[in-house]
Formats: structure tokens, C-alpha cells, sequence
């Protein structure tokens, strides 16, 4: 492999002369750049990426931190900060969380040894005052959740919004009894979506039955089934169900089938994010869609604008429900 000394020596110059021209430094003359540049050819040099990167202080690489890997949720949104980021020269490292301390300290320490430039934050778990601990001098953006403060800048979608537009479609179809399978209420997304569930219940003039709300320990297609047969012991069986997440959505259900109940005769069913699987259910899920795609390209273009040192708004991109055969 050809070093940046043969290079030197071919072009009869310094090695400090063939780096400034790596680096497309304006101080050296045409002629000797030139005759750089015939010497590169004619080795067929390739500069070290790695090397450049370090003397200019940057790696290029953007940590994305999920909670979990193998939540479809995130595909999209990992599709989208992959493609901006590899338009912008950037690489992105994808780090599953699986919401320990443990781990999310190695990866801020990346962030702190320069060994990454910015961090786009997509685990509701992490611990908050760690995060802005690290914000005040690196560069972070937050994708879907978020610090409500506006602290660190965000993008997401107005979820109080969806969930009451979910909600209210239940009640415009003619459904009584419409219960909520949430995530645990720790996390804002889920204060939110529960905070439009009962918006759309005052707007028409009903009260909210807790015993119709159930709160979820984890993020599983299993806990969605569980938390449905839970529901389906009520002495009056809920006829709609707003679920906070398609996978919840679709666990319940798998076991109103199980059961022998009919959707959207006996339950109607709305999930929310309009994963790929969510129109492969039977009957088809009734969703409410995030863009994805659009919120993971917006989040790296935020990441790398901040790294560039440029100032970032928070965004809050629109949502859409997506009516099928489960309402």
C-alpha cells in the first residue's frame, strides 16, 4: 500500500505539502499541486480516512440509540437517517440500549472521546439528567420522544392530537365502550396519547371508565394479547380498543380471535404508527401513521446542522389515520 511519504517523494515536495492537499488547503501554489496530485495517480494513493478524521477532529459517525433492535417501529426511521447521513458524508453506528445505564454510558462516552460526533436519541428510557448533561457540550438531537422542557431539540408528531383523532373515530362509528392499552405513563408519549383518548371522551360529553384503561410493562406483541385478555374479563366487554402502538394493537388482536369475538363487529381495533405488518393483519389495521421516514431524515439533517454548529429548531411533523378493515 502506497504511503503519503512516497507520494512526497515522487512529487518532490514535504509530506506537510501532500496533507494540505488532501485537505484542499488554499495555501499551495497551482504547480505544486499539480504535481501532487500526478504523483497520487500515478501510485494510485488512497489517503487514509481514518487519519484525516482525526486531524480535523471528526469521525463522520453519528450514534442512533433504540431501545430495542427488533421493534419494527424504528426500520423507517433508521432507513431515513441512514440515507441523509450518507449524503452528507456521515456514517451512522446503530446502538441498542435495551435501556441499561450500563450501555448508554459507553455510547455517551464515544460521544465524549470524539470517537462520534452526535448522537440522534430515539430511547424514552434513557436518563434525562445524563442527557443534558452531555447536550450542553455535544451535539444531540431526539426523534419521536422527546424532553418536553424543548431543551434538546426534537422532532416528533403531535401525539395528543393523534390519539384524540383516533379516539373520535371510535365514537363517530358508534362505539360505547373504548378502552386504552397504554405503555407506562413514565414515558410522555403515552401521557400524551392518553391525554387525547380522554379529550375525545370530554368533547362528547363522557367520562372515562379506569377500569377500560390498562397500562402496559413492555413493548410486545405478547403484552398487547395479555393486556386484551385482561380486558375481555370486564363484566362489559369493551367494543373498541385504542392501542398506543400497532404491535400492541395487533397482540390484542391475535386474541380476540383467539376467543371467538369478530373485528370490527364485536371490537373495533386502532393501533398508531403504521408499521409494514399493520396492513398485513386480518382484518387490516386501522392506524394512525407517523412519517417515519421523513422523522429519521429531518433528525439527521438536524444532527449533522448542529455539529456544523448551525442553530437547530425542534419540529413536529403531521400525522394521518389511516382507516381499514378493523374499524
Amino acid at each position: 500500500m502506497t504511503t503519503i511519504l512516497e507520494v512526497a517523494k515522487k512529487a518532490g515536495v514535504s509530506v506537510a505539502t501532500v496533507s494540505r492537499v488532501l485537505n484542499n488547503r488554499h495555501q499551495v501554489r497551482e504547480v505544486t499541486r499539480s504535481k501532487v496530485e500526478q504523483a497520487i495517480v500515478a501510485l494510485n494513493y488512497e489517503p487514509s480516512v481514518l487519519g484525516r478524521n482525526l486531524r480535523n477532529s471528526e469521525s463522520r459517525l453519528l450514534l442512533v440509540l433504540i431501545p430495542s433492535i427488533a421493534n419494527p417501529f424504528y426500520t423507517e426511521i433508521i432507513n431515513g437517517i441512514e440515507d441523509s447521513a450518507i449524503k452528507e458524508g456521515y456514517n451512522i453506528m446503530l446502538c441498542e440500549t435495551d435501556s441499561n445505564p450500563q450501555r448508554e454510558a459507553i455510547y455517551f462516552n464515544l460521544v465524549r472521546n470524539r470517537m462520534a460526533d452526535g448522537i440522534i436519541l430515539m430511547d424514552p428510557t434513557i436518563n434525562r439528567n445524563n442527557v443534558l448533561q452531555l447536550a450542553n457540550q455535544h451535539p444531540i438531537v431526539q426523534c419521536s420522544e422527546f424532553d418536553k422542557d424543548g431543551l434538546i431539540s426534537y422532532v416528533s408528531i403531535n401525539n395528543e392530537l393523534a390519539a384524540y383523532q383516533a379516539v373520535k373515530h371510535l365514537i363517530k362509528i358508534g362505539r360505547q365502550r373504548i378502552a386504552l392499552i397504554n405503555s407506562e405513563e413514565k414515558f410522555l408519549y403515552a401521557r400524551e396519547r392518553r391525554a387525547g383518548y380522554e379529550r375525545a371522551f370530554r368533547e362528547y360529553g363522557r367520562s372515562v371508565n379506569p377500569s377500560y384503561i390498562y397500562n402496559i410493562n413492555g413493548l410486545s406483541f405478547e403484552n398487547g394479547q395479555q393486556a386484551m385478555r385482561m380486558l375481555l374479563e370486564q363484566k362489559e366487554k369493551p367494543d373498541a380498543v385504542f392501542a398506543v402502538s400497532d404491535i400492541f394493537a395487533i397482540g390484542a388482536l391475535k386474541e380476540i380471535h383467539e376467543v371467538g369475538l369478530s373485528v370490527p363487529e364485536e371490537i373495533a381495533i386502532i393501533g398508531f404508527d403504521k408499521i409494514s405488518f399493520s396492513n398485513m393483519t386480518y382484518p387490516t389495521l386501522t392506524t394512525i401513521a407517523q412519517p417515519m421516514y421523513r422523522m429519521g431524515s429531518i433528525s439527521a439533517e438536524m444532527i449533522i446542522a448542529k455539529i456544523r454548529g448551525e442553530k437547530v429548531e425542534s419540529r413536529l411533523l403531521e400525522h394521518e389515520l389511516i382507516i381499514r378493515e378493523s374499524t
